[in-house]
């Protein structure tokens, strides 16, 4: 039996007063803006929006559906950024392993695997803030979808503590993180000849393989 990690103490009061100031950030919404129940339905489907395996799933499907170069380019980038983030949080939940508020419903999770029982940082946060700013750093956006994609990007950070799957600083964490993969996107964003030929490369050795299939 592994011994339990001692918190230090300087620590254990930045999480307690975090776990406080979450509670009464949550009640101060629900007071003045709720009750909080109305707007559950919107800020599921905003948790659902921001899903890592429908991300994953449909950006990997998209890449081999259309055909465009610059479509192809934009899907291949954000496909390897999608799996950065997943190492990156995965890493430091594992090391962090805080856990999430005692009010989270684990049973309405969409997903729930074993790095999920974690809370610092959150996952959505972290994904939601690399794909609104790296898609802003590569493209010169429309100014309506630039709002529109900030604002799902923010509404998902705020959903994570009002659906009590995060604390305030998992989610600060999580945008802190978020700003940091898409930069390092930014530096390593493959342009359209890359991305066409990782995807020709792929296609090539699946149909070399499916020769040989009797």
């Amino acid at each position: 039996m592994g011994e339990k990690r001692v918190v230090p103490r300087p620590l254990r009061r930045l999480l307690d007063w975090d776990t406080v100031m979450t509670d009464k950030f949550v009640k101060y919404v629900d007071r003045n803006y709720g009750p909080i129940s109305k707007y559950k339905t919107t800020m599921k489907a905003l948790e659902y929006s921001c899903h890592g395996i429908p991300w994953l799933l449909g950006t990997a499907a998209f890449i081999f559906l259309l055909q465009a170069a610059s479509s192809r380019q934009l899907l291949v980038n954000i496909f390897i950024a999608l799996i950065v983030d997943i190492v990156v949080v995965g890493v430091v939940k594992a090391i962090t392993r805080r856990r999430r508020p005692a009010t989270n419903k684990t049973e309405e999770m969409l997903v729930v695997v074993m790095m999920d029982k974690f809370s610092f940082p959150s996952g959505h946060c972290t994904r939601a803030v690399m794909l609104s700013v790296v898609i802003s750093m590569q493209y010169d956006l429309f100014l309506p979808l630039w709002v529109l994609l900030q604002g799902w990007s923010g509404a998902v950070c705020v959903s994570r503590i009002l659906l009590n799957r995060h604390h305030l600083l998992d989610v600060f964490g999580g945008i802190v993180i978020g700003v940091l993969e898409a930069w390092l996107m930014s530096q390593l964003w493959l342009s359209e000849t890359s991305t066409a030929a990782v995807v020709n490369s792929f296609l090539d050795e699946t149909q070399a393989g499916a020769s040989y299939d009797i």
